[in-house]
């Protein structure tokens, strides 16, 4: 995938995110993820390639843009597999609390995993201890392992998992360990790849969350070298059929990043709406709106951080 391609998607996660941040604070997540899904939508339309949505807001019959299938770019170009959040975290957004962002990521044609919208177990780590963790293991098995692998005490182990009642028994048995736990409201994305980043302060996360958002952190912690498993879980007979229908049969495997984001031609774009351990959020000043992204190749392994000021024009809005 060419490079300039990537970098322009920045432009799409840079509009979403400032149109969401809007709405910080302001109890109305829905009003702020449609502005974030009008924008991305909309900024697609300038870009030359047809890309054909795998993840997104839904399908056609949910959702008037960015559903599955949907097409979106000039048309001109190459044809990819793009997954889409306009707005991780609306609820977040909502009540103002931390680690919102806007996400892409893409791949070429059949790479990226066609993920039901159903539940995942998940477990992710930095490149130090990728090759240690299992879903097969005990938690504790999976903390003392990766901290080996960090040198680092176990007391001092941060274990980010998200902030609900199924995880009431996990946050136990972390704690029986004696390591630390962050909770979060929302994110996982962003929480999946804080671990993969030297500096997050985040060792590992643990816990069940949206598969699509595993896809999305999937191809930055590929890139990133860090460890990632998952597993499908459906809730019911429904759920299972959906996987059945799709050609899953295993549904008790375990899904490793290839399996989630194939080959190296992956690309993966996030613009922060609020701060969290992956992007700080959108700022404004008098005349300028600044807001902090972050652009990822597998292939070349390169990472670019982008702070950007979008100055205010006489109609007050943003380019």
């Amino acid at each position: 995938m060419d490079r300039n391609l990537a970098l322009e998607f920045v432009r799409v996660t840079e509009a979403a995110a400032i149109a969401a941040a809007g709405f910080i604070g302001r109890g109305d997540g829905k009003a702020a993820d449609g502005a974030a899904v009008d924008e991305m939508r909309d900024r697609f339309n300038y870009i030359d390639f047809r890309g054909v949505v795998v993840i997104g807001e839904g399908a056609k019959d949910e959702a008037p843009e960015l559903y599955i299938n949907e097409v979106v770019g000039t048309g001109n170009g190459p044809e990819i597999d793009i997954a889409v959040d306009p707005l991780e975290c609306t609820d977040s957004v909502a009540n103002g609390r931390p680690n919102a962002i806007s996400v892409i990521a893409t791949g070429i044609k059949g790479s990226l995993f066609h993920a039901p919208d159903m539940y995942m177990n998940k477990i992710a780590c930095g490149p130090a201890g990728k090759d240690v963790i299992d879903l097969d293991a005990t938690v504790a098995d999976n903390i003392t392992r990766v901290a080996a692998r960090l040198k680092k005490p176990v007391r001092d182990m941060m274990i980010v998992v998200l902030d609900r009642p199924r995880h009431e028994q996990l946050i136990k048995d972390i704690r029986a360990v004696d390591a630390r736990v962050r909770l979060i409201s929302d994110g996982d994305v962003a929480a999946a790849i804080a671990p993969s980043l030297p500096d997050s302060g985040i060792d590992m996360l643990m816990g069940v969350g949206a598969s699509a958002e595993a896809v999305l952190a999937a191809a930055a912690i590929k890139c990133l070298g860090g460890g990632f498993q998952v597993r499908l879980a459906p809730k019911n007979d429904k759920q299972k059929q959906t996987l059945a229908n799709m050609g899953i049969t295993d549904i008790d495997g375990k899904l490793l990043l290839d399996d989630l984001a194939k080959g190296e031609d992956l690309t993966f774009t996030a613009t922060g709406v609020i701060d969290g351990p992956l992007l700080q959020g959108v700022r404004y000043t008098d005349k300028y709106c600044i807001t902090h992204s972050v652009v990822m190749r597998v292939k070349t392994k390169t990472i670019r951080f982008l702070e950007t000021y979008h100055r205010f024009d006489s109609h007050s809005t943003i380019h």
